[in-house]
This record gives C-alpha cells, structure tokens and sequence, in this order.
C-alpha cells in the first residue's frame, strides 16, 4: 500500500476564519428601535411636489418592507409609481426549483400591489444572488428616466443584491432616496454606520399601515414554514407608524 501523499499547506487566505454576516447573527429587537428617540426626531419628507416615481427593488417584497407605505400614501394621491423588479427572488429556497419559486414570488409581488395602489411593473429577470452593477446600470437608466424621484434599497444594507441595486439607482443621478432593510436587524438605535444625518421619516395614516400589513402577508413563501426568512421579530420592524429614507 502506497503512503497518503502529504497534504498540500493551504493558503491563509484558505486557512482565514469566514466573517460572519451580521444578518445571520441574532439582531436587533424592535423595541429596542421603538424606545430609541432618534427615529421619531427625524425630519420629515416632503413629497408634495411628487407627480411621479420609479421603486427599485432587489427581490420581490423589498419594495413593500422598505416604502410600501409611502408607497400607498403616493398611490392614493394619484401619483403615478413604477417597480423595476430587478431579480424574481428565485433563489431565496434552494430546495425548490427555481422556476417555481419565482413564480410564486412573483404572484405574491402582484397580490401584495393590489393592497398598494395602482403600479405598473418592469420585470428584469435578473439571477437572485447575482446582481451585478454594470448590467444593472446598463439597464436601469432609461427606466428611471423623468421620474420625479426613485426609490431603492440602500447601498450599505449587507445584502450584495441590495447593495448593487442601490448603487445602480445613486448611479442614475436626480432625487434618490434609499430604504434600509436587513439594516434594522443588524444596527443599533444611534448607530454611526448610519448616515443619520441624511435621514428622513415618512410618517404613515393608519390606512397605509393597514394596507402595507395586508401587503406584507402576501409574501407567504417568506413568512412560513419551519425557518421562515422573515420571521415576525424581522417583520416587526417594518410595522411601524413610519418608515425611514437616507438621501
């Protein structure tokens, strides 16, 4: 019997401890960000002047977790939205096809809008997990264009879809304004990470909480089973009296 050959050193980079992503870490509870009182200090933004805006989303459900409620206070003020759904989510239950949960979260996406208000929908179809910013930024400009302001996810958020995304719609230029979302699990109240200082709140009826809750409950595939992907201390987070911006 021939001797094992001797193992090969691996590199140190091979032999690094991964870093951890703080959004698999236990997070941030809401009460914690409720009792804070920098978030009800935030100034608030003015949408008046608004006729029109385009929402960028990563993956079906940003869009109602991040400004769904702003969302629905435009919609009802007869401002003209628009979605560019930039992936189709497909990757979010690697033990199901692809194309099946796609169209699940896509079904989803469509219910939850109809407790919105009226938008339209671009579909990119662009691979969940696999954004990239050039194809992204090819793409996103002429769908942006003459839109009073654009609403995405924000760009320091820790989710590489979120981030690319939000760095697309800063790419775009105007008036953009970029909605945290993993970001209330893995911050503290006052943390300095966050540009608090470019903060803005949207303060919300209790008609658009109510319409944003019921579109919320739509993203089922995200909400059950065993290890749900937003289990309700996430959840908790976006059922405030108002959401929050970073310009």
């Amino acid at each position: 019997m021939s001797p094992e050959p001797a193992p090969i050193a691996p590199d140190a980079a091979e032999t690094a401890p991964a870093e951890p992503n703080p959004i698999d870490a236990p997070g941030t509870a809401e009460h914690e960000w409720r009792a804070w009182d920098g978030l009800p200090a935030l100034p608030v933004l003015d949408t008046a002047a608004w006729r029109s805006v385009v929402v960028v989303a990563a993956h079906p459900d940003d869009e109602v977790l991040g400004a769904g409620g702003l969302m629905s206070l435009l919609a009802a003020r007869g401002v003209r939205l628009r979605l560019v759904a930039v992936t189709d989510g497909e990757a979010s239950h690697p033990a199901v096809p692809p194309g099946e949960i796609a169209a699940r979260r896509i079904a989803e996406s469509a219910a939850a809008l109809r407790h919105i208000g009226a938008c339209e929908t671009v579909r990119l179809g662009l691979p969940d997990s696999g954004v990239r910013d050039e194809e992204l930024r090819r793409l996103l400009p002429d769908l942006a264009a003459g839109f009073d302001a654009c609403l995405a996810p924000w760009e320091k958020d820790l989710h590489p879809d979120h981030e690319a995304v939000g760095r697309a719609a800063l790419a775009c230029g105007g008036q953009v304004w970029r909605f945290p979302i993993w970001t209330w699990h893995w911050a503290r109240p006052g943390d300095p990470r966050l540009p608090w200082d470019r903060a803005v709140r949207v303060p919300l009826s209790p008609e658009a909480r109510e319409r944003k809750e019921a579109a919320i409950g739509c993203f089922t595939s995200q909400l059950e089973g065993p290890e749900p992907i937003l289990p309700p201390g996430v959840v908790d987070h976006f059922a405030r009296p108002w959401e929050v911006l970073f310009r």
